[in-house]
C-alpha cells in the first residue's frame, strides 16, 4: 500500500522552479539504470546555464495561453555533447518560443553518460527521452495536448538524442517493473533536429559526443546502432532539419546523410541549410537570415496533420 501510495505521490507532486512547474520523469529512488552515488547535480551559469551530472530528470513544463493553443506539443533535448545541458540556450529559451507560436513544450533534463551514478551510460539518455514522451502523453488531457501531435526537438547531442528516440522508440530498454507511463507509446509524431549529431562514424562525427555516449573504443556494431541514419525506417516520424555550411564542430554531413536516408525511406522531411552560421547558434538572434529558421519550423509545425 505504501508503494502505490508513493507512486501516486510521485505522479501528482510537482515543484515550482523559476516560474514554472517541473515534473520528475521517475520516482525519486527508482531511477533505472541508477545505483547510489555521492554525485551531485551541478548547475553553473554564465553566458548559459549549464547542468551536469544529472540524478533526477525531469520535465519543465511550458503551456502557451488558452487562446492561441492548438494541441501540438514538443519535447526539447537541449545539447552539450553528452558533458552538459545547455539548458536554456537551448531549452527554456525556446519553449517560451514555442508557446508564443501556440505549441505546448517541455524541456527535458534528460541524465548525461559522464555521471558516475548510471550504471549503463549509454542508454540512459534513450531511457529518459522515451519516458519524457510518455509522460507528455499521459497528462495529455491536463495540459490540453493532443496525444496523436506530439513531438521533438534536439539541438547538436540533444538532435541525436532525438533523432536516436525517432528510430529506437521501440527499442526496450526498462528491465525494472513497469508503471502505467511505460505502456504509452514512445514514437514521436514528428521531430525537429537542429545542427544534430547524427552518425559516429569517425569521418563526419563529432567525437565528444560518441566518445561520452559510448566510449572512443565501441565495436563497430554499436557505432552503427547510434549512427541513426542507419536506422531510418518507413516507420519513422517526419523530420525538420537545420544545418550550417561552416559547422566545424558538427559537420553538415551528418544532416545530409540522415535527409537522404528519409527520403530513401518515403519520410516526409523537410531541410534547410544555411551558408554562415556555425555552431551553437539556438535561436540565432542577430545572426540575419539564419534568424528565420524558428518560424520556418513553426510553419512546418503548424501544417503537420
Amino acid at each position: 500500500m505504501l508503494r502505490l501510495i508513493s507512486i501516486a505521490f510521485f505522479l501528482f507532486f510537482s515543484v515550482k522552479a523559476q516560474g514554472q512547474e517541473k515534473l520528475l520523469l521517475w520516482q525519486e529512488g527508482f531511477v533505472p539504470n541508477q545505483k547510489v552515488s555521492q554525485e551531485k547535480e551541478r548547475i553553473t551559469e554564465t553566458d548559459i546555464v549549464r547542468i551536469e551530472n544529472v540524478q533526477n530528470p525531469s520535465i519543465e513544463i511550458y503551456l502557451p495561453s488558452k487562446s492561441i493553443r492548438t494541441g501540438k506539443a514538443v519535447v526539447i533535448f537541449p545539447g552539450g555533447g553528452y558533458r552538459f545541458l545547455a539548458y536554456d540556450w537551448e531549452g527554456t529559451d525556446f519553449a517560451k518560443a514555442l508557446n508564443a507560436s501556440g505549441i505546448a513544450a517541455f524541456v527535458l533534463k534528460y541524465r548525461l553518460p559522464t555521471s558516475e551514478s548510471i550504471i549503463d551510460p549509454k542508454w540512459a539518455p534513450l531511457q529518459d527521452a522515451q519516458r519524457a514522451i510518455r509522460l507528455v502523453r499521459f497528462h495529455a488531457k491536463k495540459w490540453s495536448v493532443d496525444p496523436n501531435k506530439v513531438g521533438i526537438m534536439g539541438f547538436s547531442a540533444g538532435g541525436h538524442l532525438a533523432s536516436t528516440l525517432g528510430t529506437h522508440y521501440d527499442r526496450e530498454t526498462l528491465v525494472h517493473s513497469k508503471d502505467s507511463i511505460d505502456h504509452f507509446n514512445a514514437r514521436p509524431d514528428f521531430m525537429a533536429l537542429i545542427y544534430p549529431v547524427i552518425t559516429f562514424d569517425k569521418k563526419h562525427y563529432h567525437g565528444g559526443s560518441k566518445n561520452n555516449l559510448i566510449g572512443p573504443n565501441a565495436s563497430a556494431d554499436l557505432v552503427d546502432e547510434f549512427s541513426n541514419d542507419l536506422n531510418v525506417n518507413p516507420n519513422t516520424p517526419p523530420a525538420f532539419l537545420v544545418h550550417s555550411a561552416d559547422d566545424k564542430a558538427v559537420p553538415i554531413a551528418n544532416s545530409l546523410l540522415f535527409y537522404n536516408a528519409l527520403i530513401k525511406n518515403g519520410v516526409s522531411a523537410e531541410m534547410h541549410l544555411y551558408p554562415k552560421g556555425g555552431h551553437g547558434y539556438a535561436l540565432a538572434r542577430g545572426k540575419g537570415s539564419l534568424e528565420d529558421w524558428p518560424q520556418l519550423l513553426f510553419n512546418w509545425i503548424h501544417e503537420l496533420n
